[in-house]
């Protein structure tokens, strides 16, 4: 968190449909969950599904009396790494931010590719949604991978969000898979 900054806050980058607005209100409900003051919601461009959208998360130990985008986020998640160049991840990161992107390259190309010299770390959440949830959904991966380097949320916590969210909709041998998403990419994000 900042110098000065009462909230922890997190924005998400990716497209209409893959998940980036349940990601957020997982994160912040789990952490509603630990006791924490929380807020989440989406800023949307044409409303369609593809079209890059962001979102955003903050999680306070006092009350949050702001209600404005996240302008310097604590943390970045990038769910669509195909955004990198058309829009601009890095915006308003402070030299403690953490970058966290849904990639198979390591985090050195990473900061080369995007000139940008602090904290990143690289997860293949599309390949492990595609192996362990048979498609590309991202965003439950991601959450493994923001829990693992930030600490902001507990996985048992995030695990028992998942299974509140998703049990009913999609049965219990999907609420596993989705589960396991979020502890592969929690063991596996480099940086």
């Amino acid at each position: 968190m900042a110098a000065g900054k009462d909230a922890f806050e997190i924005r998400i980058h990716g497209r209409g449909g893959q998940g980036a607005k349940s990601a957020s209100q997982l994160i912040v409900e789990a952490a509603l969950d630990q006791g924490k003051q929380i807020q989440a919601f989406p800023e949307y461009g044409p409303e369609r599904t593809g079209a890059p959208m962001k979102t955003y998360a903050r999680i306070s130990d006092k009350p949050i009396t702001t209600y404005e985008p996240v302008l310097e986020p604590d943390t970045v998640l990038v769910i669509d790494p195909t955004l990198i160049g058309q829009v601009d991840v890095t915006g308003g990161m402070h030299k403690d931010s953490v970058l966290i992107v849904n990639t198979t390259e390591t985090p050195e190309e990473m900061k080369k590719k995007l000139g940008f010299s602090g904290r990143v770390y690289t997860v293949d959440a599309t390949g492990i949604s595609i192996k362990l949830l048979g498609r590309n959904v991202p965003n439950t991966p991601m959450i493994g991978a923001l829990m693992k380097i930030t600490g902001v949320i507990d996985v048992k916590y995030v695990e028992q969000r998942v299974e509140d969210m998703f049990l009913k909709k999609i049965g219990r041998e999907k609420t596993d898979a989705n589960i396991n998403a979020i502890k592969t990419a929690y063991d596996e994000v480099k940086g």
